[in-house]
């Protein structure tokens, strides 16, 4: 199991992003949260309110939710990182197998 964060401009972006992940089975589940960034880009300390997304997959698919993220967020350089998750609850990784493709 791995999970996939980047951070959207807005939550209505944030949940088409989501959505379109779940319709097309590359993650099982999407936790969603508020954050506000600090941020240098481009010579300039920014800030941002942002939604936080949260992707919960299998490593197999790492390669193409990537893909798909870059081609659905509206960011020219999204922050899109992968962690790897060491341990999980009991079916977890049963669940993420059956629901994912």
């Amino acid at each position: 199991m791995i999970v996939i964060f980047t951070t959207c401009g807005s939550r209505k972006e944030a949940e088409r992003i989501a959505r379109a992940l779940l319709r097309e089975r590359l993650i099982a589940c999407v936790n969603m949260w508020p954050v506000r960034s600090v941020y240098r880009f481009k010579a300039k300390v920014e800030q941002a309110r942002e939604w936080a997304v949260l992707c919960k997959t299998r490593n197999a698919l790492a390669r193409r939710l990537e893909a798909r993220l870059y081609a659905l967020h509206s960011y020219d350089l999204p922050v899109i990182e992968q962690w790897e998750v060491k341990r999980t609850s009991r079916g977890v990784l049963k669940w993420i197998a059956e629901v994912t493709r």
